[in-house]
């Protein structure tokens, strides 16, 4: 499998198409090898997460630690979790 279509739970990416274009998200769940799921924490809440095409997303090299190892470890995570990571990073 080509590694740049490589997605990771976690990974803070950008998408690239549809009405929410250049809004920033953090993969919440990877659906299969086409598609994930998404969140922001304002616009598109956890418990509605917005399922997106893997190659309408731009992927950061970011991975949110945080997310990813409260998701592993089955924890729960928080639509201010993901705002405060997201505004870390300055693409909140």
């Amino acid at each position: 499998m080509d590694t740049t279509l490589e997605i990771v739970v976690g990974q803070v990416v950008k998408s690239k198409a549809g009405r929410d274009k250049d809004q920033n998200f953090i993969v919440i769940d990877i659906v299969d090898e086409q598609y994930v799921l998404v969140a922001d924490g304002d616009l598109r809440k956890l418990d509605k997460p917005k399922k997106k095409k893997i190659r309408h997303l731009a992927k950061y090299n970011i991975i949110c630690e945080e997310v990813k190892n409260r998701l592993k470890s089955g924890e729960k995570i928080t639509n201010l979790l993901l705002r405060r990571e997201l505004e870390k990073l300055g693409l909140g």
